[in-house]
């Protein structure tokens, strides 16, 4: 999970809940260096593929668009009239489909808000962030809502410390304004100044490993893109104001080819498979990217899952495993 930590004046009522923060960040080892330029590169590929795949559909929707044009041509004045009715059918009813499941995905993210998991991502840290990091945690955390707003049982979801530049630019993204989430400008800290003995930081850096979710519990992801620069920074703040830490269980499940550290929408969707699946092995393999993965462990999974699969079809014709 991305390591955050709160800013210079965010802070609860309480004085001894107050941060002290860098006031420049610490100079790149080498292998940080090395790690930032292979970022920076993959980035940029990211970027050319994006502007690739933009292109290819705006040619996809130039060739439907010449194709249409030239079956319209090709037929008599009433053919023309039904096939454009036709079509006009169609657009409504996926207008009507869409429509529909808006209404279905505002209702179970409000009852959420009753009953759902209390989920936290922190953004107290904007300062500590240049303008690319900004905008890679603003496109995460929309990757969140999107994932949330697709669950069946969707946790509920809140963005504190949203303030400032941090923001600005999430009132950029589309429809922001209209999201079935919590925005709150003050930290989590005052936001649950009443439940803090419920508060749960996770960060890579904690000791505590949870074993499990508990619906009572309010569990805090750091907002900091590039953990390399602020090492251990979530877990000083969690620790300076007195609250709970945990990790995720990574290590038992799973070999990761370097850090336990994930993108904030990636902890949110394994945090979401796991309270649909109670199945933390599952939820990893089925959110963490397979580059993250050690290679021995991609051979040991694809075996046990072969003979776990092969079980259950000599075991019965009509069950279905889901892995």
């Amino acid at each position: 999970m991305t390591e955050t930590t709160g800013n210079d004046q965010a802070t609860s009522g309480n004085p001894t809940d107050a941060i002290a923060i860098p006031a420049a960040s610490p100079p790149l080892s080498k292998n940080a260096q090395k790690k930032l330029l292979k970022l920076q590169r993959y980035e940029e590929k990211k970027a050319e593929r994006k502007a690739f795949a933009k292109e290819k559909k705006q040619k996809e929707a130039e060739r439907k668009k010449r194709e249409w044009e030239e079956k319209l041509s090709s037929v008599t004045e009433e053919e023309k009239t039904k096939l454009i009715e036709s079509r006009k059918e169609l657009r409504k009813e996926r207008m009507d489909k869409r429509s529909e499941e808006r209404e279905k995905k505002m209702e179970r993210l409000n009852k959420a808000k009753e009953v759902g998991q209390k989920i936290v991502v922190d953004l107290e840290f904007s300062h500590l962030m240049n303008p690319s990091e900004i905008s890679s945690l603003v496109q995460q955390i929309m990757y969140c809502y999107a994932v949330n707003g697709r669950c069946a049982s969707p946790c509920h979801l809140w963005l504190t410390g949203c303030e400032g530049e941090m923001e600005s630019q999430l009132l950029k993204l589309p429809g922001f304004d209209k999201w079935c989430i919590e925005k709150e400008k003050q930290s989590y800290i005052e936001t649950f100044q009443d439940q803090k003995e419920d508060l749960v930081y996770l960060t890579a850096d904690a000791e505590t490993v949870l074993e499990d979710l508990d619906l009572k519990k309010i569990y805090i992801i750091g907002g900091l893109v590039d953990r390399n620069r602020w090492k251990g920074l979530t877990m000083k703040k969690a620790n300076e104001q007195g609250i709970k830490s945990a990790k995720l269980p990574i290590g038992s499940y799973m070999k990761m080819t370097s850090s336990q550290v994930l993108t904030v929408n990636q902890v949110v969707e394994i945090l979401l498979k796991y309270l649909e699946t109670n199945d933390w092995q599952s939820s990893f393999f089925q959110v963490i990217p397979q580059r993250k993965r050690s290679e021995t462990e991609e051979k040991e999974t694809e075996g046990e899952d072969s003979e776990r699969k092969k079980i259950c079809t000599e075991g019965s014709s009509s069950e279905v495993t889901v892995t």
